[in-house]
């Protein structure tokens, strides 16, 4: 139904599968296979930016949902570690972004998320800010490459780049791009996101 645009009975389906106690984590896990779907309908030239913002609407009703319960079952108490994160200068994609966000929150991670089209500087302000451990850079465009490769620099210029790690993310991103952007990382997928972070703040 995401897949397919239909709005209402994705979002009504959502709520009766979490009303019978269907497991939040695996929906939220079918919603991620949906926008696979989305982005290589998009890729394919068969959908636009319409389509993408509509699916990302969806995906927010429905993480809406299901966060709570998911929060309800996560442990309480201190955090897990802080990760700045941002859809970098020049991409207004935050789909991918706004999963990583939610399923880093779950995980007991304290998450600052920047937003879309953020320049370099609004990175060095909330690292100086909130010193977090790892920072996340998205992009779901090719020329978001450049853009995060800036960044990195940016942030080795300030002196901040010893102090944490760089994860990147987002449509085309691999150990190429990982290594001509100067990242630490590149994750595939949330999951992946979270277990950079679990890897690099130990408990």
């Amino acid at each position: 139904m995401i897949a397919e645009m239909q709005e209402e009975e994705a979002v009504k389906l959502a709520r009766e599968m979490l009303d019978s106690g269907y497991d939040a984590v695996q929906l939220l896990g079918l919603c991620r296979q949906a926008m696979e779907v989305v982005g290589k309908r998009y890729a394919e030239g068969e959908y636009f930016l319409p389509e993408l913002m509509l699916a990302g609407e969806m995906l927010r009703a429905i993480g809406d949902m299901a966060k709570p319960l998911i929060k309800q079952g996560a442990s309480e108490g201190k955090t897990a570690g802080t990760v700045v994160l941002g859809t970098v200068q020049g991409d207004l994609h935050d789909i991918g972004k706004n999963i990583v966000t939610f399923m880093l929150e779950i995980n007991g991670f304290k998450v600052i998320d920047l937003g879309i089209d953020v320049p370099p500087s609004s990175f060095i302000e909330n690292i100086k800010l909130h010193k977090p451990q790892v920072v996340g850079l998205s992009g779901f465009l090719t020329l978001a490459f450049d853009a995060m490769k800036t960044t990195v620099e940016v942030i080795q210029e300030a002196g901040l780049r010893n102090d944490i790690r760089i994860m990147i993310g987002g449509g085309q991103v691999d150990e190429a791009v990982k290594n001509y952007t100067g990242a630490d990382a590149f994750g595939l997928n949330a999951m992946e996101a979270v277990s950079l972070c679990k890897q690099w703040i130990p408990a």
